[in-house]
């Protein structure tokens, strides 16, 4: 028998005969080289990138240069908008920052006649001792602050009260017309707010003669000390209660309907969705208008309680700034005026800062931001 032929296949060789190396490559090079080659540009790459390091980042915190832009480039770019706040800024400086440079009289025994602020003697904190010594000046502190917290109590939450039940009222129409008649009376001076309430609460009034003429006593609301704080009380709510009602009805305005939309699905009523979307979303501005109003609680309307102070007498309607006009101003001892004016700035600034603690304290911003 003949011997059967042996075929040897070659694993690099294809069907047709063709020589492909068994690592891919198309050059006739086998497997094991193009991967040393391979990695040889990898090591290259890597030994290039350590030498030359990592890119350099362009600066982002502050500075001259932050953003690629100067303070010079940023000033030529925004010179219009600074012309347009230089006169507000002068008017600042002019009618602010300037006058307090009279604040010196408070440590001087001034004389606003004869020597003036050059020519009056320094008496350094005699005008401040004055003030803690005199005890009619706490009792007028105490008596400022009384009518504040009345008026904290009752004025500050009716314009809230007020917004609500616009934003509830459908109709725009209205909306603005009652909205139009609560804000008419902010146009108008004390003198017309205190001639109102005269002809309607006085002894004289129409309330009061008809009380008369159905056979019962009258009264006269305008000359009783001890409703004076909740007089004044009522004629600023019926005075500024509009004003407020504006800036909670802008808060309201930014709520995202569809919170009220979600909340309804979800079943919640009107009182509900009252409590839990829009006094949430009214929260930050209640804060700061809390914070604010809080810092002037010494600076009730001067005019307000000095037309009404004759009728009452100085005992339940003196405040701060008419005890200031009488004692200091319209006496002609301005030092003790001016150290009085300071103390009363330096309490406010006081009240800011505790009632902007206690904001932060409840979570809310309040009139900055925590740190």
């Amino acid at each position: 028998m003949k011997p059967r032929a042996t075929v040897t296949t070659d694993p690099d060789r294809t069907s047709d005969g063709a020589g492909v190396p068994a690592g891919g490559g198309g050059d006739g090079r086998d497997g094991k080289s193009t991967r040393t080659d391979r990695s040889r540009a990898t090591g290259t790459r890597r030994s290039r990138t350590a030498k030359t390091g990592p890119a350099k980042r362009r600066p982002t915190g502050p500075g001259p240069q932050a953003g690629g832009i100067t303070w010079r480039q940023r000033l030529r770019r925004d010179r219009t908008l600074v012309l347009m706040t230089l006169p507000a800024i002068a008017l600042l400086l002019i009618f602010n920052y300037i006058p307090l440079l009279g604040n010196i009289v408070a440590f001087q025994d001034y004389d606003v006649y004869d020597l003036g602020i050059t020519g009056s003697p320094f008496v350094g904190f005699d005008n401040f001792t004055r003030i803690f010594e005199d005890y009619r000046f706490w009792e007028v502190l105490i008596n400022t602050l009384v009518i504040f917290v009345t008026q904290l109590v009752l004025f500050f939450p009716i314009p809230i009260a007020i917004a609500l039940l616009l934003n509830t009222i459908m109709s725009a129409r209205v909306r603005a017309w009652v909205q139009a008649v609560v804000y008419l009376p902010h146009f108008f001076s004390w003198v017309l707010v205190v001639t109102v309430f005269q002809q309607m609460f006085g002894g004289a009034g129409l309330v009061a003669q008809w009380l008369r003429d159905h056979g019962h006593e009258g009264f006269d609301l305008m000359t009783n000390p001890g409703f004076f704080k909740f007089l004044v009380s009522a004629q600023a709510v019926w005075k500024d209660a509009g004003w407020g009602v504006i800036v909670f009805l802008a808060a309201l305005a930014a709520v995202n309907t569809d919170l009220y939309e979600a909340a309804a699905v979800d079943g919640a009523g009107r009182r509900r969705r009252m409590w839990h979307v829009t006094l949430p979303a009214l929260r930050p501005v209640i804060a700061l208008l809390l914070v604010l109003r809080v810092g002037s609680a010494l600076n009730l309307d001067f005019e307000q309680i000095l037309l009404q102070r004759d009728q009452v007498g100085s005992g339940a309607s003196e405040i701060l700034d008419t005890y200031i006009w009488w004692t200091g101003i319209k006496t002609g001892d301005f030092g003790y005026a001016a150290a009085a004016g300071i103390f009363k700035g330096l309490f406010s600034v006081a009240m800011v800062l505790g009632a902007n603690k206690v904001a932060h304290m409840l979570g809310e911003q309040g009139v900055y931001s925590k740190k």
